[in-house]
């Protein structure tokens, strides 16, 4: 049955790719885990934990500092990753690379340091009603040293930019334009293209958080136009704890460092510091080492299955999880935009989502409830927490089923 739930008009045979994932074969409260948290956080394969291995038994070394062997291996790898990156999302230059710990950091490195540089009294940043916290509380707090104002882009019922709104609110005040590429809570995709030209028009830089939209198709920021794009390795089949921002370099350039130490400086002096160059100037201090080469490896790992057939096989997922899931009495899919990343987001009209979610746990099905990082996007939806399902290319239909059957069961307690 599972085999023929995993068809697909893809040509890429994803029964394959799922046994590369050895997490996804264990047992959970005596049942095979079904594992539909790829949002939070997706699973690793097997090729990217043996080369995180690799690396802490036989090429363990500090990085940019040493002469010996071991330290010029671990370097060229390192810095390999940043080339990777590069040509995955088809940026200009390599150092428009900057390693981070995530997401979220990479947006509280623009939010300090594009904000101490740019940002003034008076000024506004434009954030969408469906942002994650991360890209809501950094703006908030360089708003407030700065004396500037948030301004929020409205969404219609489906969770779409209501694009007239977000037209209005750009004006000369505007500093900076900062959405999420797709939605975590609702798997909503917004227009980014054309938000940028929209802002660009006016000279507004745009940055996006990619968090979701990198891990599920082909990113290119050159075609985007986009002056900031952040993500993370964990939600993309890597090691946790490493991210990505990628900047034009006319920006970067002119930002100061975000943080101070070792690395990030050309000279130092107790009179007087001088910082190295972008991008190297702000990664302060031991960085990740392992975390990027594992990432290096995650990203060949990606390119050999092609980001264009992960997208489409995810797409023929999602659309079969909406349709069984809208088959379910009193289920409600919060999240109906045009379109959509592999994202069902839902509630049910009696049933709290952590009790169907303590449910499905039971019969080892891994899903997210709760506000998911987004409290404005749940009050703009008027539900205290959602119960959320997401999609990666190793789950299949067999997967989907289980979880509207326990769905299903879920229900049935409660009757």
């Amino acid at each position: 049955m599972a085999e023929a739930a995993t068809k697909s008009k893809v040509d890429v045979d994803f029964n394959r790719i799922r046994e590369q994932f050895p997490v996804l074969s264990q047992q959970v409260k005596g049942q095979s885990l079904v594992y539909l948290d790829n949002a939070a956080s997706s699973q690793m394969p097997s090729r990217v934990a043996d080369r995180i291995d690799a690396y802490h038994r036989n090429e363990h070394a500090n990085v940019h500092r040493g002469i010996h062997t071991l330290s010029q291996k671990a370097t060229d790898e390192y810095e390999l990753t940043r080339e990777k990156v590069q040509q995955f999302i088809n940026a200009e230059h390599k150092d428009e690379i900057i390693y981070t710990t995530g997401t979220t950091d990479s947006i509280n490195l623009v939010a300090n340091s594009f904000g101490n540089r740019f940002i003034e009294e008076g000024d506004e940043i434009l954030l969408s009603e469906i942002e994650h916290h991360a890209n809501i509380v950094p703006w908030q707090m360089i708003a407030k040293r700065k004396g500037a104002n948030i301004r929020v882009i409205p969404v219609d019922d489906n969770g779409d930019i209501i694009w007239d709104e977000y037209v209005d609110l750009l004006n000369d005040n505007t500093a900076i334009v900062a959405v999420g590429h797709v939605s975590n809570a609702l798997g909503t995709v917004h227009p980014v293209k054309k938000m940028i030209t929209e802002a660009h028009s006016r000279d507004i830089p745009v940055l996006l958080d990619g968090a979701q939209a990198v891990p599920h198709a082909p990113v290119d920021v050159q075609d985007l136009d986009v002056d900031f794009y952040a993500f993370s390795a964990h939600k993309m089949c890597g090691p946790t704890g490493f991210g990505i921002l990628y900047g034009k370099k006319k920006y970067l350039d002119e930002m100061p460092p975000y943080r101070g130490g070792g690395d990030m400086i050309d000279k130092v002096s107790f009179e007087e510091t001088t910082y190295n160059v972008t991008p190297h100037k702000f990664e302060a201090g031991t960085p990740p080492i392992v975390a990027g080469i594992g990432f290096g490896e995650t990203i060949s790992f990606l390119n050999e299955i092609g980001m264009e057939n992960i997208a489409q096989y995810e797409q023929e997922l999602l659309e079969y999880g909406t349709e069984q899931l809208q088959r379910i009495d009193g289920i409600r899919i919060i999240g109906t935009a045009k379109e959509k990343a592999s994202v069902l987001s839902f509630v049910h009209e009696d049933i709290h989502a952590t009790d169907i979610g303590t449910i499905l746990d039971q019969q080892g099905i891994a899903i997210r409830t709760g506000h998911h990082c987004a409290q404005p996007t749940m009050r703009r939806f008027n539900v205290p927490a959602t119960a959320r399902a997401s999609l990666s290319f190793y789950n299949n239909k067999e997967d989907i089923n289980r979880l509207t059957e326990g769905i299903r069961k879920a229900i049935s307690m409660f009757e």
